[in-house]
């Protein structure tokens, strides 16, 4: 908002909105009330964002602890198979060593397929930390950006009026 585009759109001279110091202190106001809703904008905007980063990196670390959880209780599943395999293999049959064996791949097969999502989770986890990092520093140049623009509007050279 400028003192032009004011005096434009009420159809009144430059002259007049300078000369007249209630119609400054109006234009000044609303300037700076633009400003200000500007800024609010900005920042809600950026709050919403780094919001959404923040839930997703938090997501991630949930499903890791989960991931690690479930790899204990595979690992224990697994504990427990082989001792058993261990106390029955004296005296069962021959196909049922086969069956437990098999019983065994499909277990290790398990557990191999669950130490993959676990690195695809870790990495999706530091990839998402990143992007945070990222649309931190974003964040921090606009904000930059903003404060430089702010302080030039109000500190910026002072507009003669033209006769």
């Amino acid at each position: 908002m400028t003192v032009a585009s004011v005096a434009r759109r009420a159809n009144v001279s430059r002259s007049f909105l300078y000369q007249n110091e209630q119609a400054k202190a109006l234009v000044a106001g609303a300037a700076k009330q633009a400003d200000a809703q500007w800024n609010d904008l900005r920042t809600k905007q950026a709050e919403q964002q780094d919001a959404s980063w923040r839930e997703r990196a938090l997501n991630a670390e949930e499903a890791v602890k989960t991931c690690h959880e479930e790899i204990r209780l595979q690992r224990t599943w697994i504990a427990t198979l082989l001792g058993r395999i261990q106390d029955l293999e004296a005296d069962l049959p021959s196909d049922a060593v086969q069956k437990l064996a098999t019983e065994n791949t499909t277990l290790k097969q398990t557990v191999r397929q669950l130490s993959q999502d676990k690195g695809r989770l870790e990495d999706r986890l530091k990839g998402a930390r990143e992007n945070n990092r990222f649309l931190d520093k974003q964040l921090a140049e606009l904000e930059a950006t903003i404060a430089d623009g702010m302080t030039s509007h109000l500190s910026g050279p002072a507009v003669t009026p033209s006769i």
